[in-house]
């Protein structure tokens, strides 16, 4: 029983990992959701060479990325693919009139933490021409007072930036000759107390847009990670649907060579398989689950395995069904091979040929039984004329226009002649009535195991997460522990057990 339990425990507790920590779905038709963010660059050349530099989306917190493409007809491409930040390099040398170029990327949500940025060094506090130095120096003073970490200190920073009336000292910077916006004003201030930032430049993917604005985050590092804050609220944190794009202040778009025309990010939302989001996913996450699951088999081979790990399932549907309940069958897989062959030609078909095949086989069994001959060669007989039933089925069914017919050839023949003998035996032993049920309950199992099989759910399930098949192992290890009495055995004996 404690290995039944580790069994069920070591299967569910992979199938509840795959599906929390990559998105593996557990229904066929689920979809997630996906961003196709496009970044259109529209250049009016000069008269010589064309060089276009674009910031490429890098460390993106909350968001993977599924695939990315660039277009640019007649352009030389170049990606450096630095550690922090990407950027994509067009060159021509002629371009003649106004050209676009295109980056088309499809991102997902990830649960990754990616840092933006690597561990920075304190910087210098920045020197300021006077009266900003003065009005800088005392602004860090009286923040420090009232902060007690570097979150409280950035909050505060930002909470008085965004104040309608601020105090004189901090007027200079709003409302003075400097004129920054609130991000770099933020920025200087955070430097002047010797605090590590950066600003951070990305697009929110809410809605469907055509021209998605770019909007700026400030990031302060407190000595173990980076803290994110919106200048223009104060509002610490970002928002779900901030798609990082690039840090610093190099510009999004820089040309030599010509004239930036525009720039424009469009943004639309997408509904995607999960199952291949959820592949992607874990090899973002660098988990090599995919290599090592049925997944990476041929296409081939991988509908062979949607059937065979069907068998388990089966096979357990007759443990449950004899062990438990009582049904009485033929043989003890045969059931599971009939309901697979049900599979292929129909349940009404199958279950018609089946009866068929049987009947006239089990006339020719008991004609043999006169001749006295061996077991193996009565065995081997009655295969041969199962084999020709078969094929005379086929042949008669096919002229008759009857196309369910042709599909008896897919019937286990061994098990089928292994049937009939079984059959013809019993029936000479116990008589034809325990012939006839013994018959019956194997139809019933066959027909119950082929429902069951049948269940699409159940096939997603064994072919996407066949560690479950670990929890049918296990349960059939604890009922075959089972001794008690069977729901069949109930009735029979109901008065003796009252």
């Amino acid at each position: 029983m404690v290995l039944a339990l580790v069994l069920i425990a070591l299967g569910l507790g992979l199938f509840a990992w795959k599906v929390s920590s990559f998105g593996f779905p557990v229904k066929p038709e689920e979809t997630s959701e996906v961003w196709v963010v496009q970044a259109h660059v529209a250049v009016d050349p000069g008269a010589g060479s064309l060089k276009v530099s674009m910031q490429l989306p890098t460390r993106t917190p909350g968001y993977g990325l599924s695939d990315e493409h660039f277009i640019s007809r007649g352009f030389g491409l170049a990606v450096d693919d630095k550690p922090w930040q990407r950027t994509a390099t067009w060159a021509i040398r002629r371009a003649g009139s106004e050209r676009s170029l295109y980056y088309r990327g499809v991102y997902f949500h990830d649960e990754n933490r990616q840092e933006i940025a690597p561990r920075p060094q304190f910087p210098n506090p920045p020197l300021l021409r006077e009266p900003f130095q003065t009005a800088l120096l005392e602004i860090v003073d009286e923040v420090r007072q009232e902060s007690a970490d570097i979150a409280s200190f950035t909050t505060s920073v930002l909470v008085r930036l965004n104040d309608p009336a601020p105090e004189d000292n901090l007027a200079l910077f709003v409302e003075g000759p400097l004129k920054l916006d609130k991000a770099h004003i933020a920025q200087l201030l955070l430097s002047g107390a010797r605090i590590p930032v950066l600003t951070i430049q990305g697009v929110r993917l809410t809605d469907d847009s055509n021209n998605a604005p770019i909007q700026t985050f400030i990031a302060a590092h407190d000595g173990e990670q980076w803290l994110y804050f919106d200048p223009e609220t104060g509002d610490s944190g970002l928002p779900g649907d901030f798609l990082v794009w690039w840090t610093g202040d190099d510009p999004f778009v820089s040309v030599e060579g010509g004239r930036l025309v525009n720039s424009e990010i469009s943004v639309k939302r997408q509904a995607v398989s999960s199952l291949s989001l959820a592949t992607e996913r874990a090899e973002l996450h660098g988990s090599r689950i995919v290599e090592f699951s049925l997944m990476s088999l041929p296409i081939n081979i991988q509908s062979v395995y949607e059937v065979l790990l069907l068998v388990p399932l089966g096979a357990f549907i007759i443990v449950l069904l004899r062990n438990v309940v009582g049904v009485r069958s033929f043989g003890t897989f045969m059931p599971v091979l009939i309901a697979l062959a049900f599979r292929e030609t129909e349940l009404l078909a199958g279950f018609l040929l089946f009866v068929t095949i049987v009947g006239v086989g089990l006339t020719f069994r008991f004609y043999l039984e006169k001749l006295r001959l061996l077991l193996v060669p009565r065995l081997a007989a009655v295969l041969i004329i199962v084999v020709l039933l078969m094929a005379v089925v086929s042949v008669i069914s096919h002229q008759l226009g009857v196309e369910a017919g042709l599909s008896v050839a897919l019937f286990p023949m061994v098990i089928i002649a292994m049937v009939i003998e079984r059959m013809s035996i019993v029936w000479e032993e116990h008589g034809p009535a325990n012939a006839m049920l013994d018959g019956v309950g194997s139809l019933a199992i066959a027909i119950i195991a082929y429902l069951v099989m049948g269940i699409d759910l159940f096939a997603w399930w064994v072919v996407v997460f066949p560690e479950l098949l670990l929890v049918v192992l296990g349960l059939t290890i604890a009922l075959g522990r089972y001794t008690g009495y069977r729901l069949t055995e109930l009735f029979r004996f109901r008065e003796a057990v009252s």
